[in-house]
């Protein structure tokens, strides 16, 4: 394997060879960007034999059956909400941490649904988001450079050499992690706090006080008052009924190739190999050259997966990464993220969306609003503002409506803590205010307020 560490852009490759045949360590020989050096290589072979070794953590009829939904988001029926944390931590699994980021997911999709008549597709950053590609391979702390933090999965936060070294055994405790994780969302979704009869609990104290949540509270008045007409009718809302549970699938970036390529299994059903890690795997700006390692792995397994454009991607590119990571072209296998930044939307998406539609693929068509309008603030803390992120919405929707195309869903990291890590929004966050409660591990989310608002805004769009 070759590895090629630090941001480094994807490179232009020509057309689409003859691909040969898949095998899950075939990444190995190709350039492989983003992936730690692991100084002990023994240490590395035993965290890989004990996760190939450990259970898988999704299974493959849940994969096909999140593709099936993302068909009929491609089909123009269904709208995607993906959304989670910027990078999970090792120190935040908790049972009140997860179900407050919950709260919120349940929340925003209540409301999107509800105003706009359109069923979403859940999908969270949640269960394995653990690492991160890194502008830099190195990072300055004072006088003293060290490697950079590249998620918990990879090494630790704490601002001195000595943690940033690159442990493989953080693999195995992020697979304990994400078990536990997984498990608790699945006791939620399935047992009766998804229940659509519980909207009211979904309000977060911090947000059932503020604009937003007196507006998320007329909504759930509304929903309280259709459900009662629904019993008085006869309509059997008893447990087991659909209202009683959601389906909330799981994704995280496919960065670390080692970890994938551990937990990858054979169906035994169909044959096909999945990337039992979570449902949804995407490709990141930095790691999607159709050439390289991360590609030739995506390409291989049956999961739903996804690509990061960013104001780099060229429409050859972008239909060419269509051709390799969907060749039998179908319906809700592949997810195209856009992440031009507010003001380029309207100028470089056209084109990509223009050659796509042209090459007849079928995807769907995403809007990350949050990575292409991060910026640093002059106290040095990363954020993003919130008018930012709506009006780059905003110009996604312009466009797929100009297009004729359709604007299939939203991708944004937030968390269900009271944070104060993006300007702006209704309580209009300053940036004297951002080390008041300034948390993430690596980029800027925003809170249960802020996200609570963007869905009543998307639902106004989706409405037109």
């Amino acid at each position: 394997m070759t590895a090629v560490s630090g941001a480094g852009e994807p490179a232009h490759t020509g057309s689409v060879d003859a691909a040969p045949p898949w095998t899950p360590s075939g990444w190995r020989g190709r350039p492989a960007r983003q992936l730690p050096i692991w100084p002990d290589p023994e240490a590395l072979e035993r965290a890989v034999g004990e996760l190939r070794a450990r259970p898988p953590l999704v299974f493959a009829g849940e994969a096909r059956n999140l593709t099936r939904a993302l068909a009929s988001v491609a089909d123009r029926r269904a709208f995607v909400l993906q959304a989670g944390d910027c990078a999970e931590s090792f120190h935040e699994q908790s049972a009140d941490a997860i179900r407050d980021k919950l709260k919120v997911i349940l929340q925003m999709a209540v409301v999107l649904t509800y105003a706009s008549g359109v069923p979403v597709v859940k999908i969270g950053r949640i269960a394995g988001q653990f690492a991160k590609p890194r502008s830099s391979p190195v990072e300055r702390v004072g006088d003293v450079e060290m490697p950079a933090f590249r998620g918990h999965i990879v090494n630790d936060d704490a601002p001195i050499p000595a943690a940033r070294v690159p442990d493989p055994g953080r693999m195995v405790t992020a697979y304990h992690h994400a078990a536990s994780a997984l498990n608790l969302v699945r006791a939620f979704t399935k047992g009766g706090f998804a229940d659509l009869s519980q909207v009211h609990a979904w309000n977060q104290e911090f947000v059932a006080t503020s604009a937003e949540g007196r507006r998320y509270e007329a909504v759930a008045e509304e929903i309280d008052r259709a459900l009662a007409f629904m019993r008085a009718c006869g309509v059997d809302l008893s447990a087991g009924a659909p209202i009683q549970q959601v389906d909330l699938y799981t994704s995280h970036e496919a960065l670390l190739l080692d970890y994938e390529e551990a937990l990858t299994r054979r169906d035994s059903l169909t044959g096909d190999w999945y990337d039992c890690s979570a449902h949804m795997l995407w490709l990141g700006e930095r790691t999607r050259d159709p050439g390289d390692a991360h590609v030739e792995f995506l390409r291989g397994i049956a999961n739903p997966v996804g690509v990061k454009l960013g104001p780099t991607a060229t429409p050859t590119e972008v239909v060419e990464l269509c051709a390799r990571l969907n060749p039998e072209r179908i319906p809700g296998r592949l997810t195209l993220i856009a992440r031009l930044g507010v003001g380029k939307v309207t100028t470089l998406l056209p084109p990509l969306v223009d050659a796509v539609a042209r090459s007849g693929h079928p995807v769907v068509w995403q809007c990350d609003p949050m990575h292409g309008n991060t910026f640093t603030s002059e106290n040095g803390r990363k954020t993003r503002h919130f008018d930012d992120v709506l009006g780059e919405i905003r110009g996604f929707f312009t466009v797929h409506r100009a297009a004729g195309t359709w604007p299939g869903g939203v991708h944004v990291e937030l968390t269900g803590d009271d944070v104060t890590e993006c300007l702006g929004g209704v309580e209009d966050i300053l940036e004297e205010q951002l080390p008041l409660r300034y948390t993430t591990t690596c980029d800027p989310r925003l809170n249960a307020r802020q996200s609570i608002d963007l869905a009543f805004r998307v639902a106004e769009l989706l409405r037109h």
